[in-house]
């Protein structure tokens, strides 16, 4: 049986990143600003990802996402076999730390408007945030509150009568 929540720390926006993403992160995927798009939509599909850090040897030097590809490269008719990653990449990375809070990491993404958020430790990328791990960790994080209360409702049901 599941402990009840005692700590700030076991409260959803006050769980650290580090918590959240676990001991053994996913892979970080990543294209050199050199890279064609093609090639860079090639991992994206084996994958099945749509996001890739840019990395020049292992400093973070910008961002692509699919959709950057689509809008930059499809939609203005560029080539993708010949257009360079480093031609479209967002530069100015917004990263976070592992220290940080699932709250302030899911302000962060809002606040800007995107959906997935580099985690750097020590100038390195460890892990690429998605809303989607955020989503996953709210979900379970409920069903324990959810449990929590179904457990208190049957004591006091059961303690009355």
């Amino acid at each position: 049986m599941d402990k009840p929540i005692r700590r700030p720390e076991e409260i959803l926006a006050y769980r650290p990143l580090a918590q959240i993403l676990g001991a053994a992160p996913k892979p970080v995927w990543s294209v050199a600003p050199t890279d064609t798009i093609m090639a860079a939509l090639q991992i994206m599909a084996d994958r099945n990802i749509g996001f890739l850090v840019v990395l020049e040897g292992d400093k973070l030097a910008g961002v692509l996402s699919e959709r950057d590809c689509a809008r930059r490269v499809l939609l203005a008719k560029k080539p993708p076999e010949s257009t360079r990653v480093a031609d479209i990449m967002v530069r100015n990375v917004v990263t976070v730390e592992p220290s940080r809070s699932f709250a302030e990491c899911l302000r962060v993404m809002h606040e800007h408007g995107f959906r997935h958020l580099p985690v750097m430790d020590k100038g390195k990328v460890t892990a690429v945030l998605s809303v989607r791990d955020l989503m996953s960790e709210a979900v379970e994080h409920h069903k324990k509150i959810i449990s929590e209360l179904e457990r208190e409702r049957l004591t006091i049901f059961t303690s009355t009568a």
